[in-house]
């Protein structure tokens, strides 16, 4: 086989121009925003530096911050528990489905609106019934009013809510990349394990479950990281209320930086969840390479 020989100077010279940009748009920002922590700032006027006071108000003084890290922390495992149902959907779909892609396009609809469009969509469907909402209305006819809420406006029943839109809107995300990674397995290799006796789900357990772990584990941290992120949909259906029940990290952080101008210690709130993905993203990479190490 022929390698292609680049000196070393050809390859930074194509190299560095993306290095500097992911540098300036990633890492970049991330210093400042730690710098900006250690600040008493509303973000216009002039700033004082306090050192770690903010995250120490943050940790052990801000009553809403520990709820918000529960209800982000749910949020993810939510988030993560449907993935292994469409895991089980794409091996259905692949086995028995003629052009089951296409039904995996449909499913991917949600996933390209925009989130304002459909936290306008679900609010409308949750509103109470005399506001003419879907939901209520369903169970009203079905003989259930007692099971009828407000259900954004309750405590009780609002994070819940947002939970479900959630897990619909990305389901048909998971669900393709679960689909495309269970079409790149080899069909030679169901096909001698058939010859040995291991066949439909007996097959899946010793052949898709091991060879789709990398895949699995791509789709397990997009789904916690990108749960922990989890802003817009929240700041449309409720922002935040009623009385900061469905407060996540980022909408906090919203809160705190923009409606009451404190800048720095929105920064403070931005550092502690940038520090907690990555700590999340390691442990979770720790996790799946001992069960790859195991099922190889």
């Amino acid at each position: 086989m022929n390698v292609l020989k680049v000196p070393a100077r050809t390859i930074a010279i194509f190299v560095l121009p993306c290095l500097l940009l992911y540098i300036g748009t990633v890492f970049v920002p991330i210093l400042v925003s730690f710098y900006t922590a250690t600040l008493d700032w509303n973000g216009i006027g002039d700033a004082k530096f306090i050192g770690l006071a903010n995250f120490h108000t943050l940790l052990f003084e801000d009553n809403n911050f520990w709820p918000s890290v529960k209800r982000t922390l749910m949020y993810s495992v939510f988030s993560m528990i449907e993935i292994p149902f469409c895991l089980l959907f794409a091996i259905l779909l692949n086995r028995y489905v003629r052009k089951g892609n296409r039904l995996v396009t449909i499913y991917f609809v949600p996933v390209i609106l925009s989130n304002v469009i459909l936290g306008q969509l679900w609010k409308t469907i949750y509103n109470p019934t005399s506001m003419g909402g879907m939901l209520n209305g369903i169970l009203i006819q079905l003989g259930l009013e007692n099971w009828t809420h407000s259900w954004l406006t309750e405590p009780a029943t609002a994070m819940y809510a947002l939970y479900f839109v959630s897990l619909w809107q990305y389901f048909g995300y998971h669900l393709l990349i679960q689909f495309t990674g269970v079409q790149n397995i080899p069909d030679e290799i169901y096909e001698a394990a058939k010859i040995d006796g291991a066949d439909g789900f007996k097959a899946d357990r010793y052949i898709t479950f091991p060879m789709i772990v990398p895949i699995f584990k791509i789709s397990i941290v997009l789904a916690f990281i990108g749960s922990l992120q989890a802003f817009e949909l929240v700041m449309v259906m409720t922002g935040g209320g009623p009385a900061h029940a469905t407060d996540t990290i980022a909408t906090h952080m919203y809160n705190m930086s923009f409606l009451s101008q404190k800048y720095g210690y929105g920064s403070a709130i931005a550092t502690f969840l940038v520090v907690f993905c990555l700590a999340v993203t390691v442990v979770i990479n720790f996790i799946f390479n001992k069960i790859e190490r195991k099922v190889t």
